[in-house]
């Protein structure tokens, strides 16, 4: 979810962490807190890239 507003599904979880960490790029380096959270299959939430701490763009 970005500014409130869902996206669109991507073919794999792989291409939609891609656009969220593109999307997260834009944030950040337009001055806001920006991360990428995941959900993985045990429910647990966690963080898949930063701004400013993970490199861009991502390797995964």
């Amino acid at each position: 979810m970005l500014n409130g507003a869902h996206s669109v599904p991507y073919p794999s979880q792989k291409e939609a962490i891609r656009a969220a960490v593109n999307a997260a790029y834009k944030e950040g380096a337009a001055g806001h807190d920006a991360r990428v959270l995941v959900q993985g299959e045990d429910n647990e939430i966690r963080t898949e890239w930063t701004y400013g701490h993970d490199p861009y763009p991502s390797a995964g």
